[in-house]
């Protein structure tokens, strides 16, 4: 038997060399300038971003509140259509009926006899009014008589007979009237202006 070693110097295969596979993060191996890289706002941005809300939410604000002169028209002809109402209504039920103001609010009262005067609650109509917020009755001139901003009250006959009258509402630099002639019409007139003619109850 041979020995190993009589039979050379023993040959030993070659390593084979050592291959080493890194995985590298996604943002590691992204260039900077690549597409699709995620990157932050800078803050200019930021604020760009924040003023086009901001102006945004002004539009939206805007448009859903209502005009100050729209709003001012619509509770003239409110007030327009009651106090005609209530001419009508003391005409019809033979007693007297009151209109008062105190500035924000108005409502009406019916003569019940002797000196008593009872709030009226039970026409739904001229139940008692708060006016929007901001909006105010300023004045109230009665035909022969001086303008009144306090103790407002105006009175209806059963017999239709009418006194002139003028009302005075407002709202911030808006101011809009109601005017009732002596012949019982009531029309209304905004910064000045005539409105449209008479005005018929609802």
């Amino acid at each position: 038997m041979t020995p190993i070693s009589a039979l050379g110097p023993s040959r030993r295969p070659a390593p084979l060399p050592l291959q080493f596979k890194t995985r590298a993060s996604a943002a590691q191996v992204r260039s900077p300038h690549q597409p699709g890289q995620i990157g932050g706002f800078t803050l200019l941005e930021i604020m760009v971003v924040v003023v086009i809300i901001g102006i945004v939410v002004g539009l939206v604000s805007q448009a859903a509140r209502p005009d100050e002169r729209a709003l001012l028209r619509v509770e003239t002809e409110r007030l327009a259509q009651l106090l005609d109402l209530a001419a009508q209504e003391s005409r019809l039920s033979g007693r007297r009926i009151a209109w008062t103001a105190d500035g924000s609010a108005y409502r009406f009262w019916r003569f019940a006899g002797e000196t008593d005067w009872t709030e009226i609650r039970d026409v739904d109509s001229l139940r008692l009014r708060t006016l929007p917020e901001g909006m105010r009755i300023a004045s109230l001139s009665i035909e022969n008589g001086m303008p009144r901003s306090e103790a407002m009250r105006l009175e209806f006959t059963p017999s239709g007979q009418a006194t002139a009258y003028l009302i005075d509402l407002t709202l911030a630099s808006e101011r809009s009237s109601v005017e009732g002639s002596p012949v019982g019409r009531v029309r209304i007139r905004q910064d000045g202006k005539d409105g449209h003619g008479d005005r018929q109850p609802r």
